[in-house]
């Protein structure tokens, strides 16, 4: 593994520690404006919905 992999690797866990410090942003002004059952019922809302398009993106890969 060379310099390529480790600079890489270095890109990739900065990208994503900007984009998890910018969810919490998110999530902690969420819970401010709406209490933690609010802010907690939108993220589930969020998150199956990710998930129904993502599942659907892969039965579509699946049949053709």
């Amino acid at each position: 593994m060379g310099l390529r992999f480790y600079l890489s690797l270095a890109g990739a866990v900065l990208g994503i520690g900007i984009l998890v410090f910018i969810g919490m942003i998110v999530f902690w002004r969420a819970v401010y404006a709406w209490g933690f059952l609010g802010a907690f019922l939108v993220l589930a809302a969020v998150l199956i919905l990710l998930g129904w398009v993502v599942d659907k993106r892969e039965e579509r890969a699946r049949q053709g």
